[in-house]
């Protein structure tokens, strides 16, 4: 363990914490406009139903993938008789599905927004460089399984990467457990910290939103338009009644009355 293992495993994981968490904080407090994806259904939505719902599910699959890999310890899913190799089938299985359906989900969006010129336009410089981390993150996570399967050499993340990972919230990390994983995993942690760093200036941020306001919105009071009926036949009505105001009269000249329209048969019910 050395200098560069403390600053990268020791020290950066609280520095992007505190940009996240303060990011974030930024920016529900001076952009809540913002605060959205700037839908664009409007200009193209053929690839956009296929793309959204594929980048979307699959992204949540990698990322319940993650908690499951990173938070539960080994000893949980050994005492719940999951035994290493069953778990490595069911990650290697779940894990590729999902990765491969995030990336074709965002290769596909980027394509729209890239073809698309209203879409295009409407694209912030820090959402490129959103597009480029995530693509990388991706990339990095999907070869990083794929080499553990032809490369037996590479250590395990459940004994190195998840202990390392679970140590930061104690405010213990264990460096030593990060600095011994194996290279793959190390470049995957590094692409993670800067996607995390940049999510509060860009469109990630929508993640966060949530209808919680609806739960303590006021009631709605509808009042009838025919408040007046009454039983029987219903009065007759105008079907629409003048609106605008009357022309200025000059100083200590009278207005001329206005006389009272007589409802015309086209506007009879």
């Amino acid at each position: 363990m050395n200098l560069i293992d403390i600053l990268l495993w020791g020290v950066l994981p609280y520095v992007v914490l505190l940009i996240f968490i303060g990011g974030t904080i930024w920016r529900y407090k001076y952009d809540q406009f913002g605060w959205t994806t700037r839908s664009s259904s409007l200009y193209e939505g053929k690839l956009l139903r296929i793309a959204s719902p594929l980048f979307h599910f699959g992204i949540l699959a990698v990322l319940i993938g993650h908690i499951v890999g990173l938070v539960i310890p080994k000893s949980w899913t050994d005492a719940a008789g999951v035994t290493e190799h069953m778990y490595h089938i069911m990650a290697l299985t779940i894990g590729l599905f999902a990765g491969f359906g995030t990336l074709v989900g965002i290769a596909l969006l980027i394509y729209r927004r890239r073809t698309t010129g209203p879409v295009f336009m409407a694209t912030t410089a820090n959402d490129k460089l959103m597009y480029v981390l995530l693509v990388l993150a991706l990339l990095a996570g999907l070869a990083t399984t794929l080499i553990s399967v032809f490369d037996h050499t590479v250590v395990n993340y459940r004994e190195t990467v998840s202990p390392w990972f679970r140590s930061i919230w104690i405010l213990q990390p264990d460096i030593g457990a990060m600095a011994a994983s194996s290279p793959s995993f190390k470049v995957h942690v590094l692409f993670a910290f800067a996607l995390f760093i940049a999510w509060p200036f860009t469109r990630l941020i929508h993640a966060f939103t949530a209808p919680v306001h609806y739960l303590f919105r006021p009631y709605i009071v509808y009042r009838s338009r025919d408040r007046g009926r009454t039983t029987g036949h219903a009065p007759v009505r105008r079907g629409w009644d003048p609106i605008g105001t009357q022309d200025r009269a000059p100083s200590g000249a009278q207005r001329p009355k206005r006389q009272p329209r007589q409802p015309s048969s086209a506007g009879r019910r």
